[in-house]
């Protein structure tokens, strides 16, 4: 069972590190190239309705020019207006009813889809040996957060109706994505549903709020994301009328009932304060929860270069996760 870990402070400077005796060459040189390169860029070009589209469409066909992960196949299923692809290892006999993961993609809840995260979800495909279900759920501008978060719970309703156990389900998603992963299971729990297995987080934008990301140091150490640009996406995507619904924030929901959870965040993202309020209020609801943190990391670098060695390192902490979650129920029909 994953352990309870209460994370610090806004400004706690005392935490413990997964990574603490060093920072490899690949991850220096993505810091440098997001620092100089990326983050301006994104600060420069304005996050609305019009740049978004043209925004996909650029990252997605870059995506397309990557080689294609070596070691898994390839599934694709169409449900009401969107694409799921599910990746298996080579030659893998196991069914989705074995037990699968359901991967949601990050983004910035506008871009991204099935080609940009391809080659994390097959390393994790093959690193636990199930398939992974990759949700390309519909983004702004085609529709708002909710409406994204609405396609992410079709695609599990999808996978119940298939004979896959709930307790042999694993979500999953970076950034964005982590975003689907509570916010999809707390629907679920909502509607009635039986919830997953487990709930892994990758750098996972919980809190639609900026104010206590504002508030963070990280809000001028982060390489990446400049917070403007997530501040005018959750005005189209979330706030009506001018106003953010607190409960759209999976932190600011009762957490009570959901599974335990796996949260792995970069030390000086500006998304950390994310995932230390919901490892504390996690804590406080009787959830488990571990809370990692990566030093000298970007934002999602697990999904951007997911062959760095510190990626490879935090892919397998979630691969055990996953292992433990999905065979604990093995362990408990066998009982």
């Amino acid at each position: 069972m994953a352990q309870a870990h209460e994370a610090g402070t806004a400004h706690d400077s005392d935490h413990s590190v997964e990574n603490p005796h060093g920072i490899s060459a690949y991850a220096r040189a993505l810091t440098v190239a997001c620092r100089t390169m990326i983050r301006p860029a994104g600060e420069l070009v304005p996050v609305n309705a019009l740049s978004m589209p043209i925004a996909q469409t650029v990252i997605n066909s870059l995506a397309k020019l990557r080689p294609a992960p070596r070691g898994v196949e390839r599934e694709q299923v169409r449900l009401n207006g969107f694409r799921m692809e599910i990746v298996r290892p080579a030659g893998a006999r196991k069914s989705l009813r074995d037990g699968a993961i359901m991967y949601m993609h990050g983004g910035g809840f506008f871009l991204c889809g099935l080609d940009t995260h391809r080659p994390v979800v097959a390393s994790i495909a093959r690193r636990t040996g199930l398939p992974v279900v990759s949700i390309e759920y519909r983004q702004i501008p085609e529709t708002d957060i909710a409406g994204s978060v609405d396609d992410c719970l079709t695609a599990y309703r999808w996978l119940l109706a298939h004979g896959v156990p709930a307790a042999r389900i694993v979500f999953a998603g970076d950034s964005a994505g982590g975003y689907m992963t509570f916010a999809t299971a707390l629907r679920a729990r909502d509607a009635g549903l039986p919830v997953p297995a487990g709930l892994v987080g990758l750098c996972p934008a919980l809190d639609l709020d900026c104010t206590e990301k504002r508030a963070h140091p990280n809000y001028r150490r982060d390489s990446l994301i400049p917070l403007s640009a997530l501040e005018s996406v959750v005005k189209i995507g979330a706030e009506v009328g001018g106003r953010l619904d607190p409960t759209l924030s999976p932190v600011n929901n009762v957490l009570v009932g959901l599974p335990p959870a796996l949260l792995i965040v970069a030390e000086d993202e500006v998304l950390r304060r994310d995932s230390e309020i919901m490892a504390q209020r996690l804590a406080a609801s009787g959830v488990p929860a571990t809370l990692e943190i990566w030093r000298g990391q970007v934002h999602a670098f697990m999904a951007i270069f997911p062959n760095m060695p510190e990626s490879r390192a935090a892919l397998a902490h979630v691969a055990r996760f996953v292992r433990a979650r999905v065979e604990s129920e093995s362990v408990a029909r066998t009982a």
